[in-house]
């Protein structure tokens, strides 16, 4: 039985943007027996190994929270969102599950959307020693997209955004954790969708975030992958 328990990380002690106050606040509204922990400088150890010092001193907290989210539910078990995921109806239901994912697209599974496991899971633990050659802090970052399904895969994910059950955990295909395209705009919820990740890419650059907002429209005429065929 997952705990009833929201982890989310918010490093770099800056002021919490309108979008993270409104996600937050529907947590609270569909979970309000649970226990919230904002994990930041203060109660995580963000000299713990190589990586975790590089990403504090580089400033990579969202690569930091990629890494943290696995520590601190592996360790306490709970559900994991980032505070761009807005909660759409209760996730009572999932904590049934020894733990639960969702895949981003058909080929990915994200940890970001949300998840949940016990404490010491079989898929947690596997997610996180796929971090394990990073640790020492000399080999940069890499998305947990890549990493969260690498470790899926060696326990016989099907990387095709179906339903399946895959050792302790539940995969759910992305309509339930990811209805929003981040590329083109379009939100195609459904009756299955617990919530919705906007996709506010704390990662990226300025520069970036405005191309990726200009472009959408384009997107959504001529297709996800235009700019990758001209």
């Amino acid at each position: 039985m997952i705990p009833k328990k929201i982890h989310y990380c918010w490093f770099g002690r800056g002021q919490k943007p309108k979008m993270a106050q409104k996600c937050i606040a529907s947590w609270k509204k569909y979970c309000p027996d649970y226990e919230i922990i904002e994990w930041n400088e203060d109660n995580f150890d963000v000299n713990m190994n190589g990586y975790t010092r590089m990403c504090i001193e580089q400033k990579k907290y969202a690569f930091l929270s990629d890494y943290a989210r696995l520590v601190v539910v592996a360790e306490q078990g709970g559900i994991y969102f980032d505070t761009d995921v807005e909660l759409v109806r209760s996730p009572d239901f999932l904590l049934t599950h020894g733990a639960f994912f969702g895949f981003e697209t058909p080929e990915f599974v994200a940890s970001g959307l949300g998840f949940g496991s016990e404490a010491h899971g079989t898929v947690i633990d596997a997610m996180r020693q796929e971090y394990d050659p990073l640790l020492d802090g000399q080999h940069g970052v890499i998305g947990c997209p890549r990493l969260n399904t690498k470790a899926l895969e060696a326990l016989g994910l099907r990387r095709d955004g179906s339903l399946q059950e895959i050792a302790d955990a539940v995969i759910y295909p992305p309509d339930w954790f990811n209805p929003y395209e981040s590329a083109t705009g379009r939100l195609n919820k459904t009756e299955h969708t617990v919530s919705i990740h906007w996709y506010s890419a704390s990662w990226m650059s300025p520069l970036r975030r405005l191309r990726s907002t200009i472009s959408k429209p384009l997107h959504r005429i001529l297709g996800v992958d235009f700019f990758r065929r001209t």
